[in-house]
């Protein structure tokens, strides 16, 4: 609830600033129960381009990734979870990306001020899901990005309804773009 309005204000700065694309605002609510939908729809109603999605209950950020992509019907989607973990920020270097022809640009976090705990706690995570994996992930890759629709596509037609959405992006074989950033404590 507390990062909504912070959300939406950055997010709006950086859409100003890249007149030549037309943007809408897709948020995908797991079932809080703060006041988040009603911050969304209070935004909704002054802006049309701003669209949500309320879960009946929380089923996961992977299941958000899939929801969103249902419903849009752009050249492009970007993704990016509203904890500010993913500074809006990054969204034009995403673009550039796509622009230079990657049908899919991620955000890898090249640092981060979390506790060293669970920075230690990822990379132990990484170097096992590196060795079971047939195709390696990306390394401190956080899930959000930039997917072309022919990405779209591909993943609403695949058999699995809920893909492990990092893992499914290398597995298909569209080039991937990687935006780097620092990512700020939480």
């Amino acid at each position: 609830e507390d990062n909504i309005d912070e959300l939406y204000n950055r997010l709006s700065k950086i859409v100003a600033k890249i007149p030549k694309y037309s943007f809408e605002y897709l948020f995908v609510d797991n079932a809080s129960s703060d006041g988040t939908v009603k911050k969304i729809k209070q935004i909704a109603k002054k802006n049309k381009k701003v669209k949500l999605i309320v879960n009946a209950r929380n089923f996961g950020s992977e299941c958000s990734h899939m929801y969103g992509l249902n419903q849009v019907s752009s050249d492009a989607c970007i993704q990016i979870a509203s904890d500010l973990q993913d500074p809006p920020e990054v969204i034009p270097d995403l673009i550039k990306k796509w622009e230079e022809g990657f049908k899919i640009a991620v955000l890898v976090k090249k640092e981060t001020e979390e506790s060293k705990f669970i920075s230690n706690l990822r990379k132990v995570y990484y170097r096992i899901l590196t060795k079971i994996s047939e195709v390696p992930p990306i390394e401190n890759s956080t899930g959000s990005g930039l997917v072309d629709h022919d990405v779209i596509n591909y993943l609403r037609n695949t058999p699995d309804p809920i893909p492990f959405f990092r893992g499914a992006l290398v597995e298909i074989g569209f080039p991937i773009g990687i935006v780097n950033f620092i990512q700020p404590k939480r």
